[in-house]
């Protein structure tokens, strides 16, 4: 790979790079991977069972949009290895949201909605749902506008909840050193949306799938 220049970060929702950056299937499985840990277009060509020059590529593109970092470059065998990591994505408030253009929206939620596939239909291949506490659910309600807010609000009580949980076993892992548990990788998804019903029919796929 041809040395890469340094992109500024993006850093609002209506950046049109991040809805470029999220249009191809392939970045947004490149970024799943470098949101959980540093790689080289190397090591993800073998993960995801790519071509090399077409993940290189990708991650080249990634990289110009902002939206991954070069962390260190290790020689290999006369050429450089370059690792990247994930920069942070820009946190949207809910007004920013409520004022984002509908590309960049559809970008970013097509681009979670994947990753949520691809990341519980790995996980049930390998058991992850086995245990007897997992939990997977799908409801259908009929909300009016207060109990859409309310709902909406027990969802955020849900996820401080969760940031606590996380910081409590932070503490527990600190306390304990060298005999803590180990830890198990865990995934929560949670959605609140205006519902299109099965019964409505199908969807029309904009890109004619």
């Amino acid at each position: 790979m041809a040395a890469i220049a340094v992109s500024r970060p993006i850093e609002n929702i209506d950046d049109p790079r991040l809805v470029r950056a999220l249009s191809h299937p392939l970045r947004v499985r490149i970024l799943a991977i470098l949101e959980e840990r540093t790689s080289s277009a190397v090591e993800m060509s073998r993960t995801l069972r790519a071509p090399l020059g077409v993940v290189a590529y990708h991650v080249r593109t990634l990289d110009r949009l902002g939206l991954i970092e070069l962390v260190r470059e290790v020689p290999v065998r006369g050429a450089v290895q370059r690792f990247f990591r994930a920069r942070e994505r820009p946190t949207v408030s809910a007004e920013a949201w409520a004022k984002a253009a509908p590309v960049a929206k559809q970008a970013m939620i097509g681009a979670t909605l994947q990753q949520i596939h691809d990341f519980a239909k790995a996980s049930n291949a390998f058991g992850g749902f086995d245990r007897s506490d997992a939990h997977i659910t799908r409801t259908s309600l009929k909300l009016d506008g207060a109990g859409f807010d309310r709902l909406a609000d027990a969802l955020g009580d849900v996820l401080r909840e969760v940031d606590e949980i996380e910081g409590e076993v932070a503490s527990r892992q600190a306390a304990a050193g060298e005999d803590a548990q180990p830890l198990e990788d865990a995934g929560l998804v949670m959605m609140l949306f205006e519902a299109q019903p099965f019964s409505a029919g199908a969807v029309s796929d904009p890109e004619g799938g």
